[in-house]
């Protein structure tokens, strides 16, 4: 609007020439403000649109800086929590490593008790084996044994069956003797034949009465018959001492009388001697120990003990 006055001031003062030059130069003032006008609408178009972003980085810069404070705050927790873990770690590390130290040490004890319990366990097996070793040669022993054993009672049981017949023999050869003062027994495996005094000797004598040396003549006939039974006489006294006379004492007089007694059952049978065996007991195994003279009576006798020969059972013993 200035420039217009000025135009209309100018055309009235001055020359027509000027007058066109000036609205000429009106024309160009026109142009120029258009295109000002122009450019500054545009510049106010810029302008706003430079608010805009303005405002949007405006916006975008407070969210940056809230965004900013929070990382911040989260940094700094981290950064809180961070030193905790270090620190942590750091404990978590130096309790490791006295862990591990304490662990050492009773890793290397367990070891050292393994080892002993290994050592002690090979002792073990190797006494084991020893023992067992030991048990295999008592168990060959104890067949062996058991082998023997059953072959001595079988043996045994042969010996029992012939002394049971020597028995029956003797019983049958001596039959008419057997109410005058002989029994006969058959104990421990062998055969007992017990003769009494008054079936055999006068008292205080070492000489058979003819009726006793008829028995033993019986009995010389089973031995005879009998070459595997070893025979062992026996005199036997009481207990009333000896006075006088040639017989020093009831020693004496048991053994005499035994001898006797071999000397028939020798004479009068092909009795090997070998077999047969003398032996005085005096009165030192009574059949009763009584003090009375019925039990004097009993004690006064000859035993002929009949043993079937063991040879074979000791063989078997060795």
């Amino acid at each position: 609007m200035a420039v217009i006055s000025v135009s209309l001031v100018v055309t009235s003062c001055v020359p027509s020439r000027m007058f066109d030059d000036l609205k000429v130069a009106k024309l160009k003032c026109d142009e120029e403000n258009a295109k000002l006008k122009a450019g500054q609408l545009d510049n106010t178009t810029k302008i706003e649109e430079l608010e805009k972003t303005v405002q949007a980085q405006n916006r975008d810069l407070g969210m940056l800086k809230n965004d900013t404070l929070s990382l911040g705050t989260a940094n700094r927790r981290l950064t809180t929590l961070y030193n905790e873990l270090s620190n942590s770690y750091e404990k978590l590390v130096a309790n490791n490593d006295k862990l591990l130290a304490s662990n050492q040490g009773e890793t290397k004890k367990i070891i050292q008790q393994l080892q002993m319990t290994q050592e002690e366990l090979l002792r073990k097996e190797d006494s084991l084996k020893v023992r067992e070793k030991n048990l295999n040669e008592i168990s060959d022993k104890l067949r062996w044994r058991e082998a023997k054993v059953a072959e001595l009672q079988k043996i045994l049981d042969s010996k029992d069956s012939v002394v049971k017949a020597l028995k029956d023999n003797v019983t049958k050869a001596l039959l008419g003797f057997n109410n005058n003062g002989l029994t006969i027994e058959q104990k421990n495996g062998k055969v007992y034949v017990s003769l009494e005094e008054r079936l055999l000797f006068a008292s205080g004598s070492t000489v058979v009465d003819p009726k006793g040396e008829e028995a033993l003549k019986q009995l010389a006939v089973v031995l005879e018959k009998n070459t595997d039974i070893n025979v062992l006489i026996e005199g036997h006294t009481d207990n009333v001492p000896i006075k006088g006379g040639a017989i020093k004492d009831n020693w004496d007089l048991s053994v005499l009388r035994a001898t006797s007694v071999v000397r028939i059952l020798t004479k009068n049978a092909n009795v090997n001697p070998i077999r047969l065996t003398p032996a005085g007991r005096g009165e030192y195994s009574p059949n009763d120990t009584a003090n009375t003279a019925e039990a004097r009576k009993k004690n006064r006798r000859i035993e002929v003990i009949l043993t079937p020969k063991l040879d074979e059972i000791f063989q078997i013993l060795e």
